[in-house]
């Protein structure tokens, strides 16, 4: 994963080594742009956008309920931060909503400062 050394996520994450990637739907996308523009040094994102955080089963940060999908993961490899900013990340545990079908993704354009809803997926799931 690459992130801005100037943000808490980055923080965060050297010192924890865990986290969870929660993929939200298009129909999100207001509240992932908040979300993007918004410390969480300094702001319950929770709270400011109306999300609901749920236990993770392995890993300490939350899930997010209203994302589809969601990616429990570990830092495996951080020879590439100081440098690059680039985390490996291992995912311990993978959760999607299956009650949900072919969900139009969000897509950030990195370096844009912008966000555009993708194709419908394709992928199948079991």
């Amino acid at each position: 994963m690459l992130m801005s050394n100037r943000n808490y996520s980055h923080e965060t994450l050297r010192k924890t080594k865990e986290c969870v990637i929660n993929i939200p739907d298009a129909g999100l996308a207001k509240k992932v742009i908040g979300c993007g523009n918004a410390s969480a040094r300094r702001t319950d994102k929770f709270e400011v956008y109306g999300l609901t955080p749920v236990a993770a089963s392995v890993v300490k940060p939350p899930l997010i309920q209203e994302c589809w999908a969601s990616l429990e993961c570990r830092v495996i490899d951080t020879r590439m931060v100081k440098r690059y900013n680039f985390f490996v990340l291992e995912v311990v545990q993978a959760w999607v909503d299956t009650a949900v079908k072919n969900p139009r993704t969000l897509h950030h354009m990195a370096g844009a400062g912008s966000w555009w809803p993708g194709a419908r997926s394709s992928c199948r799931r079991g």
